[in-house]
């Protein structure tokens, strides 16, 4: 479901000076301006009595252009009491802040959440409002208010564990400290949402070893992406990408000394 798209200057992830040959990618995907516009994609999983979602989308307070993950339940005909659990790849503004409503409740007052605990400990110590860097400062604020009223209903877990039934967690750290993928398997074909571990389709899939200004340790988040992308192109699993096109669903392959997304309808 979409929860509509970012607006992001083209330095946040690359600097204010490229690495060579980033625009020419960048060109290739018909993106030559100061800013980009990723779609964000939340995955809806709907398996017997469970209503899961994961990741919840920015709410209204992010930034104009997100925050509308309310227009596709209406499309869907799905109440916010249908959702039955919340599952969070990582506490960063457009996964967590659609968690609560505009009187500052939560949205999804039924369900139970599910974290990792990583994410979880990082996120809410104190400590990390001092120090992280100084423009993700609202990042942790947020993170915090938010978090605070899931303490009561927060399921934590660790990498490679069933967190739901079919729902495997998977350690992607980088982008976040905790950052997790779900691997979901379901009769016999499996599909990994990946979260923000590959945060686009152009620059992360060819050259993944690339450094970006958009994971919070950039060479861990370099090291997971390139391992990910071994993993699911060897394994030619399905994946669903929170920031990539057409919905997010698709394959990596191989190409060159990099990969290349590969939308589902391609």
């Amino acid at each position: 479901m979409s929860d509509g798209n970012l607006v992001l200057p083209k330095s946040f992830a690359f600097g204010e000076t490229p690495p060579d040959g980033a625009n020419e990618i960048l060109a290739r995907y018909g993106i030559t301006g100061d800013t980009m516009t990723p779609d964000c994609n939340i995955t809806l999983l709907r398996d017997g009595d469970r209503t899961i979602l994961f990741d919840v989308g920015a709410g209204r307070e992010f930034m104009p252009s997100a925050g509308k993950l309310m227009d596709a339940f209406n499309a869907l005909e799905l109440d916010v009491s249908d959702i039955t659990d919340v599952v969070f790849t990582h506490a960063h503004p457009d996964h967590l802040w659609g968690v609560r409503d505009d009187f500052g409740d939560l949205m999804f007052s039924d369900a139970a959440y599910h974290m990792g605990q990583a994410e979880w400990d990082y996120w809410t110590d104190p400590d990390t409002v001092s120090t992280i860097d100084e423009g993700r400062v609202t990042f942790a604020v947020g993170a915090m208010n938010r978090l605070e009223l899931l303490a009561d209903q927060i399921n934590l877990f660790t990498d490679n564990q069933e967190i739901l039934p079919g729902v495997l967690s998977r350690l992607t750290p980088g982008h976040t400290p905790g950052h997790m993928a779900f691997e979901v398997q379901m009769g016999g074909e499996a599909v990994m949402i990946v979260g923000d571990s590959i945060v686009n389709h152009h620059v992360a899939f060819e050259k993944p070893a690339w450094l970006s200004g958009s994971d919070q340790d950039p060479e861990l988040g370099a090291q997971t992406r390139l391992a990910l992308l071994n993993q699911l192109s060897t394994a030619q699993m399905r994946l669903i990408g929170f920031h990539l096109p057409g919905g997010g669903w698709g394959h990596a392959a191989r190409r060159g000394d990099g990969f290349v997304f590969v939308g589902e309808d391609t």
